[in-house]
């Protein structure tokens, strides 16, 4: 067996082939951009493992040599770093550190989803981009009303709209604010467009998606939206060991440092999906303001803390009890106490 550490670039690949002695057997430098050559260097080895980065562009390069390899793992960039500098042998990941590391079988692994998944997080993921826009031109009319103190509640309802071309603008903001409003309706197109497409995939979905967004929905706060990034941005929950692990995928998790017996709690670690991160926030906020049991729970963190902490940490509690329904197959109950760990 031979392996490839594979340093994955956007023009080019290095290549290093280590035997199972861990000599290096073979180094090649690809033209990402010539993938019958790389079909043909890996064909030539024969027996091998691979392993890339988990980057933003490994997708086709797993599909062209998966169908070659034994086994293409995908490493975990940031973990593999911390075991990259904590060793001797180097302090750079390039691909001598990573076929090294994976012929001692030490790759952090990383998390592939399925073809389908990868479809739900990129519809999800660009309704979120529209959704950001939109509220950005939103922020930019604002600000240039702000300047006539012609801003108000209600702006963007039909009569809010209307009301706009009686403002006397300036001939420049008026300029302006055409733009911001021909823009504003083609995003509310593309974002009615998103949804539409979101709704045409979750309909040709297997027995098993119907029954978690059954389940999801049962949770107070948790409507299409937020379903649907929650399973797209989880994906399979069983990959996660337990609920700690969901929370720390989302960035919810506080980081903490020790020292001489204390704990000290620091911010968030932010790490993992933004997007499950912000969407669980705002759900959190739906949360305390429709119930009554959260709203209090809520209210007793904001006594301590200030509202910002009290609220991711609803958010964090939230997201441990989306885990656990999703793990059980058991739907929401009034029962489950906000201020205790879902089981």
């Amino acid at each position: 067996m031979l392996y490839a550490g594979c340093d994955l670039h956007k023009q080019t690949i290095s290549v290093c082939v280590m035997n199972p002695a861990r000599q290096i057997v073979r180094r090649e430098r690809l033209r990402c951009a010539d993938e019958m050559a790389i079909r043909r260097f890996f064909e030539d080895l024969a027996e091998f493992e691979a392993v890339v980065e988990a980057t933003a562009s490994y997708e086709w390069f797993v599909r062209l040599i998966e169908p070659l390899a034994h086994r293409v793992v995908l490493a975990h960039p940031k973990k593999l770093r911390v075991i990259a500098e904590s060793t001797r042998k180097s302090d750079r990941l390039d691909a001598q550190v990573l076929a090294e590391f994976l012929a001692l079988d030490m790759i952090p692994a990383s998390y592939r989803p399925t073809p389908r998944q990868r479809e739900h997080r990129q519809l999800v993921r660009q309704r979120d981009r529209i959704q950001r826009r939109i509220t950005s031109i939103k922020n930019r009319i604002r600000h240039l009303l702000a300047d006539y103190n012609a801003d108000r509640p209600g702006l963007f309802s039909a009569e809010g709209l209307a009301s706009l071309s009686k403002i006397r603008l300036s001939a420049a903001d008026r300029f302006s604010m055409n733009q911001f409003l021909e823009e504003y309706d083609f995003q509310r197109r593309q974002l009615k467009a998103a949804e539409h497409q979101i709704e045409a995939f979750v309909a040709t979905g297997p027995a098993r998606e119907r029954e978690l967004r059954t389940l999801l929905r049962t949770i107070p706060g948790v409507g299409f939206v937020t379903a649907e990034v929650i399973l797209a941005e989880l994906a399979d929950i069983t990959r996660f060991r337990s609920q700690s692990q969901v929370v720390a995928y989302a960035g919810l998790a506080p980081g903490q440092r020790e020292s001489a017996g204390k704990t000290q709690e620091l911010h968030l670690e932010k790490t993992g999906s933004k997007l499950l991160r912000s969407t669980m926030v705002e759900a959190a906020w739906r949360l305390v303001r429709h119930s009554p049991r959260w709203k209090g729970v809520f209210e007793k963190l904001k006594g301590r803390i200030r509202s910002k902490k009290a609220i991711v940490a609803i958010a964090r509690r939230q997201l441990t009890l989306v885990a656990a329904i999703l793990k059980t197959g058991q739907p929401y109950s009034a029962s489950y106490v906000p201020g205790q760990t879902a089981a």
